[in-house]
């Protein structure tokens, strides 16, 4: 048969050739991501919230995909060693993992210089999860509820002090926000991690501490702190009887909020081809259902909405990480 076609049309073989050529094409787009095993690198130590949290998403994601998500722990500098192994990767989809607050939002003012771009080197997918901070306090302090305690701390200017996981986290940043909006003056303590802070807190060593809601809850309700407040804008659905801060000083809100990353450069169709599988994976009832038990909401946002989200929080946290003297150069 001839190799003809109507006038303005493509010959028989060059159509032949496009429709063979197709699924290559879509292969290289990253339309049928993923085709085999994806890393996932979580900056941060295995055990601690953000390694089950991490854990749970990528199981589920291996569930729906057919294809097993391999977690790699990667800690070091706060998270950065992590966020370094990422940006420094392939960009075929097949390394992924764990961005965030710290990282991508914090860092870029905390530290005097970076191995990375946070602004640059990355492709952020969506958002993965948002975990909000409690207030909890000794059982001696005489301040049963957040008015109370501005009401002390206004009283007694830099003599009770609070503790968090480290200089620069959103744990110390809850504590500078509060000092300014509430106008109270404290003493800051870092320690190296929650878990000593919060043997502290129990002790009598420190008067109140910002943590992950997991720990500190977990602690009230045996009866060792006291809670006051959860730092996001709204209660947690983990603890509904518990307050935000927000509703006694306007506009509090700080949280932990983690997203997909990827090396910067990753193809529109494999972005859109994430950010779809993500979604599927944290609307599962049965993910939603893991996460609260853990203190977590889930908390999918398209490519645009994160990055968008992301620059907001570094425009509104640079000023207080200045403000509280944090600094490592």
């Amino acid at each position: 048969m001839p190799d003809t076609a109507p006038p303005g049309s493509l010959p028989r073989r060059a159509l032949l050739a496009v429709a063979l050529a197709a699924p290559a094409v879509a292969r290289a787009q990253g339309a049928d991501w993923p085709n085999r095993p994806v890393r996932y690198i979580n900056p941060y130590p295995p055990g601690g919230p953000t390694d089950t949290l991490s854990r749970l998403w990528c199981a589920r994601m291996s569930e729906i995909t057919g294809q097993q998500f391999v977690v790699e722990n990667r800690s070091g500098s706060g998270g950065n060693v992590g966020a370094d192994a990422i940006a420094k990767s392939a960009p075929d989809g097949y390394t992924v993992g764990l961005g965030g607050i710290a990282s991508h939002a914090i860092a870029p003012t905390l530290y005097a210089s970076l191995p990375f771009d946070p602004h640059k080197d990355f492709t952020l997918v969506g958002g993965l999860w948002q975990l909000p901070n409690l207030l909890a306090v000794n059982l001696a302090l005489p301040a049963r509820d957040v008015p109370e305690l501005i009401a002390l701390l206004r009283a007694h200017p830099g003599k009770y002090s609070y503790g968090s996981a480290g200089s620069g986290t959103t744990l110390h940043l809850a504590g500078e926000m509060f000092g300014q909006m509430a106008g109270v003056e404290m003493v800051h303590v870092p320690y190296r991690g929650s878990a000593p802070a919060q043997l502290d807190l129990v002790a009598g060593r420190i008067h109140m501490m910002f943590d992950n809601i997991p720990g500190t809850l977990a602690l009230s309700r045996q009866g060792q702190v006291r809670p006051l407040a959860v730092t996001s804008l709204k209660r947690s659905p983990v603890a509904p009887d518990i307050p935000a801060i927000s509703e006694f000083l306007s506009g509090f809100d700080v949280v932990s909020w983690t997203c997909l990353s990827a090396p910067a450069g990753l193809p529109p169709v494999m972005v859109a081809r994430m950010s779809a599988l993500s979604r599927r994976a944290l609307e599962s009832e049965a993910l939603i259902k893991s996460y609260r038990d853990l203190g977590a909401e889930t908390w999918w946002t398209t490519p645009e909405d994160i990055a968008s989200f992301r620059a907001a929080q570094e425009a509104r946290l640079a000023p207080l990480i200045r403000a509280s003297g944090a600094r490592v150069d």
